[in-house]
């Protein structure tokens, strides 16, 4: 079982103050608007960050990180995994399932 999951992927960078688009993979886009921490899974380690702002622009999520003020300090964060942890996930509903846990599981 993993303790992080993916929500989403920073596709690039958006204005100069630091805002990133995000492309949701998790089914309820919605969900970023409750989300206070997440996990960058950068090229040198994961980085903890805390969500300032969230607005939706077509079928990407706009981010704003606290920790980010300039479009330098973030741009190599591009094509990044956007994680959370198993604590600020969403809940299951009945038999729904993480895809996360299914994956090596046998089918019959």
């Amino acid at each position: 079982m993993q303790d992080l999951l993916r929500v989403g992927v920073i596709t690039s960078t958006h204005g100069i103050r630091g805002e990133v688009k995000v492309f949701p993979t998790t089914d309820d886009p919605d969900r970023f608007k409750k989300l206070k921490e997440c996990i960058i899974a950068g090229k040198r380690g994961n980085v903890n960050v805390t969500v300032q702002s969230v607005k939706f622009f077509k079928q990407y999520v706009i981010v704003k990180f606290k920790e980010f003020d300039n479009i330098n300090d973030i741009e190599h964060y591009k094509r990044c995994p956007l994680l959370v942890t198993r604590e600020n996930a969403v809940p299951l509903e009945e038999d729904e399932y993480f895809v996360a846990d299914m994956i090596g599981m046998k089918v019959m």
